[in-house]
């Protein structure tokens, strides 16, 4: 295969709803492998969350790492180490703006997903939810010792199909019961021979936790 590049600073962050500005709540979204920041602003509409700002960075050559999430992480590097700091600064382009991580939510969908709850559980504080649909944290076996913080009861949704070919349900709960000892507010759920996708029901899992953080703003 060929290998993206190693960096994905220079690539663009997408931006949909409404301006960070003037925005009450914001999303960090992530596109899986092969996807695009584009396709994940369309969740923007989906969801239909007023005074939300959808905020998508785009992965060089739309892969944020070539392997699997579950190879040995140093096969996935420099790709996932540039990755992360994608999503960090992201989120400081919002706290800039006035949004703070208790505010913002980090969603995901697959390769994406992995990358969405491996950087808030290396970085576990207070983020306004965490929202993994069809992922899993990374590497072959959990290392507990790469998490350190508090989550501070963040609400965290973890979806996934029970079959689904690239994210064993196993790794889907094993995650699920890391984020809990952070102190995450853990709802996981597994779909009974879904394929990997998004469904309703976690589009609607996503909204609550998205209205729950502009009330509390």
């Amino acid at each position: 295969m060929t290998e993206p590049h190693a960096s994905h600073a220079d690539e663009p962050v997408l931006s949909a709803g409404s301006p960070l500005p003037r925005a009450r709540v914001a999303v960090v979204a992530l596109h899986g492998r092969g996807g695009t920041a584009a396709s994940m602003l369309t969740l923007a509409d989906e969801l239909g969350v007023a005074d939300t700002a959808f905020l998508a960075p785009q992965a060089a050559r739309n892969t944020w790492y070539p392997f699997s999430f579950m190879a040995p992480v140093e096969r996935n590097e420099p790709w996932l180490t540039s990755a992360l700091h994608k999503v960090a600064g992201t989120l400081e382009q919002c706290a800039t703006a006035g949004i703070p991580p208790e505010r913002t939510l980090l969603l995901g969908f697959s390769q994406g997903a992995c990358l969405a709850v491996e950087f808030a559980a290396r970085h576990a504080r207070r983020y306004g939810g965490v929202a993994c649909l069809s992922g899993g944290l990374i590497g072959p076996q959990l290392m507990p010792e790469r998490y350190r913080g508090d989550f501070a009861a963040t609400p965290a949704f973890l979806g996934c199909s029970d079959i689904d070919a690239h994210i064993p349900a196993e790794r889907v709960r094993e995650s699920a019961a890391l984020l809990q000892r952070l102190g995450a507010d853990v709802t996981l759920r597994l779909y009974p021979g879904m394929g990997h996708t998004i469904n309703p029901d976690e589009l609607a899992s996503v909204r609550l936790l998205l209205e729950t953080a502009k009330a509390t703003a």
